[in-house]
């Protein structure tokens, strides 16, 4: 923040701040002095909060005679006052418990789990970025008969993350056809990334069969390669959203509707969460900040992930009064742990099993 406040003003900001949170009710200048022991009268800490609310900080609602604070207040005291928490041995365990042991199945079955996690320990709602899978190596391919139009495409790739795609046939295609297909798909694709592979697919299967009835299916696959293979978007996962549903900026069925309808907009979401500054690997985000009209009143707290040279975003969303210093102590621990968790740690060698 450019504009600097004193002392005073600095104190009575962080109670308000504090009351609302903890309340959800507009601060007063009685409870304020009360309960936070300022040294000063009600009326000093009254005065105090008109000049900042004059200043942009304070927000004084008509039916009222507390404050609110504002989204600008909200960043100054992240940017400024916040003394982020630690977490508890037993918050750590618990996390730890909640995302389930080191390596226990796919990677996205652990972002999952975390955003999860993060819904039960911040009381918002956990959301994460699965990694993008151009640069994912593909171990597997299978082509599994829906019915006699329709193909599945099973795209096993490194991580544990697999990826489907529906493939409409115009042609009815025998089981031993789609078997063939699928062994030439695996000795031409297998072990290359994604991005590698829908860019060089016309090369990879030219001229792979004789047989006509193959070659048929993997024209199919070469006229829609670009199509099937451009799974580069981004993948958001949500946690439950009863646990914001439960707060009081959602009482109202319209903001209750509001909510749900944010929910199901996972292209904007996941615009929003990939839009960070680089070089910072916490993002917080508050109110009118977000690009999105439709995030005006939500606050997105989010740290990056890495697994090898594959990253996510995970986080969590939620109304713009929210305990900063818990929430962001949270985020980061979790990023740092599903990072952990899922890092390969290196075999000791016999030398060093013997020292």
């Amino acid at each position: 923040m450019s504009e600097s406040l004193t002392e005073r003003e600095q104190q009575v900001l962080d109670a308000v701040i504090q009351t609302y949170v903890a309340t959800a009710e507009p601060a007063g200048s009685r409870t304020v002095a009360k309960r936070y022991r300022l040294g000063v009268s009600p009326a000093t800490v009254r005065n105090t909060m008109a000049d900042l609310e004059e200043k942009g900080f304070l927000f004084h609602p008509h039916t009222s005679a507390g404050r609110i604070p504002t989204d600008r207040a909200y960043r100054y005291y992240v940017d400024t006052l916040m003394q982020p928490t630690r977490l508890t041995e037993a918050e750590k365990e618990r996390l730890r418990l909640e995302l389930g042991p080191p390596e226990s199945g796919p990677l996205e079955r652990l972002v999952r789990r975390a955003t999860q996690a993060m819904g039960l320990l911040t009381g918002e709602l956990g959301v994460a970025i699965a990694p993008s899978v151009d640069d994912v190596v593909v171990e597997r391919l299978e082509l599994l008969g829906l019915s006699s139009e329709k193909v599945l495409l099973v795209l096993n790739l490194r991580n544990g993350i697999v990826r489907t795609v529906y493939v409409d046939l115009p042609i009815s295609v025998p089981r031993e056809t789609l078997l063939a297909v699928t062994v030439i798909l695996n000795e031409r694709l297998a072990g290359q990334r994604m991005g590698e592979i829908r860019d060089t697919l016309p090369d990879r299967l030219r001229d792979a069969t004789e047989d006509d009835d193959a070659s048929e299916l993997l024209n199919i696959f070469l006229q829609s390669g670009e199509e099937l293979f451009d799974l580069a978007g981004e993948e958001i996962h949500l946690g439950n959203t009863s646990v914001l549903a439960s707060q009081p900026e959602f009482e109202s069925g319209a903001d209750l509707r509001g909510l749900i309808e944010l929910t199901e907009q996972r292209d904007l979401l996941a615009s929003v969460l990939t839009q960070r500054d680089p070089g910072s690997r916490l993002h917080i985000r508050i109110g009118s900040e977000n690009p999105a009209p439709e995030l005006a009143g939500f606050t997105l707290v989010t740290g990056e992930y890495r697994v090898g040279h594959l990253g996510g975003v995970i986080g969590v969303i939620g109304p713009t009064r929210m305990p900063y210093d818990k929430v962001v102590t949270i985020v980061d621990s979790t990023s740092r742990l599903v990072s952990e968790l899922y890092s390969p740690v290196p075999k000791r060698t016999e030398q060093e099993r013997s020292d």
